[in-house]
């Protein structure tokens, strides 16, 4: 698995794709094509997807959103993008990073979970505007760069 053409989708990169009245859809469309065209592997958690769900049934019609969840199912069942399972192992360890980084309080444990699950396959870019995961002290690469 470990290779620079990985990236894990943050929840971020996943609504604005799926939510066409997001200000970064447009680019984020794009940036996928880009990187699907590259040769890219997608990957992202079943914590992320949680997350997804939960916002996108807030901001988008609910057909749409079912279309979209629908559309990341079967890419998942194609191999064109791997969903990781948070293990109990994982979460144990995004605990211990929750506990280390008392002086970050606003990273959500999702992403403490994604961080982990990262690291542990050796995925080192994440297609987010978080700069949270700058902060986890691991060595990521954010994209697109709009800090």
């Amino acid at each position: 698995m470990a290779g620079k053409n990985n990236v894990f989708v943050d929840t971020w990169g996943w609504l604005a794709l799926g939510h066409a009245k997001d200000l970064w859809h447009g680019e984020v469309t794009s940036l996928f094509r880009k990187l699907t065209d590259d040769g890219w592997n997608f990957y992202t958690s079943d914590y992320v997807l949680d997350e997804l769900i939960t916002l996108l049934f807030r901001k988008e019609h609910y057909n749409e959103a079912v279309r979209f969840m629908k559309s990341i199912f079967l890419a998942s069942d194609s191999g064109r993008i791997n969903i990781l399972k948070i293990t109990s192992e994982h979460f144990s360890e995004a605990w211990k990073l929750r506990e280390k980084l008392d002086d970050k309080p606003k990273i959500s444990f999702t992403d403490l979970t994604s961080a982990v699950v990262m690291e542990s396959n050796k995925i080192q870019t994440v297609l987010t505007e978080d700069d949270h995961f700058l902060q986890i002290g691991y060595d990521l690469m954010k994209i697109p760069d709009i800090s």
